[in-house]
């Protein structure tokens, strides 16, 4: 069984096309809505998602174990994980679990500077981007041309033993590394990604180095 995971806060506009869009391509989407103030749930349950719903708003990578756990739960032989905005491509699912299962690998990494980034702001190709890519060589020692990117495919055995402690943004970076500690094999795989807003910035990437610090000061 393919799951697509969806982690969504205030997603209501987009969501109901986005697992519309997945379960044309995977077996079963499970929307992970974070205390959304719209009708996140109502649309994504509509669609034909399973919901599960935080009572509070705890960040994507909170969202994204909670769907782990469930899919771990449901016997899940993949999962992967796709934003809820309705900037990535459904169709580049059944390429990326064909790469991962040619490749014998344990985990995929979607890349948006391997594939097609449309309408990508400057700033975060030419700033952000390496910036990324330096703190993600520091803090998990594994060198990816777009570790931040939303598009994963995990198997059985990646979801297994990586479970996300980072509840924000940095669980990116924690994935990879949780990888590398646990001696997976990682690939990564061109994705399509269509900016239609601009995401992270600056202001952002500084929390993200934030969080990684005090996740490595709490295991001291």
């Amino acid at each position: 069984m393919v799951m697509a995971i969806v982690p969504a806060y205030n997603e209501g506009k987009k969501i109901e096309q986005v697992v519309k869009d997945l379960l044309l391509q995977v077996d079963s989407v499970v929307v992970i809505d974070d205390a959304s103030t719209d009708k996140t749930g109502v649309h994504a349950k509509r669609a034909g998602a399973h919901v599960l719903s935080h009572r509070i708003n705890r960040g994507q990578g909170a969202a994204l174990e909670t769907g782990h756990i469930y899919a771990r739960m449901m016997g899940a032989d993949y999962v992967v994980h796709f934003d809820g905005d309705g900037q990535m491509s459904a169709q580049d699912i059944p390429p990326a679990l064909e790469h991962l299962k040619e490749n014998n690998a344990d985990m995929l990494v979607g890349s948006r500077y391997l594939g097609q980034a449309t309408n990508m702001p400057w700033s975060k190709r030419n700033i952000l981007a390496p910036l990324a890519r330096l703190v993600d060589r520091i803090f998990s020692g594994v060198k990816l041309t777009d570790s931040h990117c939303g598009f994963r495919v995990l198997g059985q055995k990646a979801l297994g033993l990586i479970h996300i402690t980072q509840d924000g943004m940095a669980h990116a970076t924690q994935i990879i590394a949780l990888s590398k500690q646990q001696g997976l094999r990682l690939v990564e795989f061109p994705v399509h990604i269509t900016y239609e807003h601009y995401g992270q910035g600056a202001l952002g990437g500084l929390k993200i180095i934030k969080e990684l610090i005090l996740g490595k000061i709490m295991k001291l």
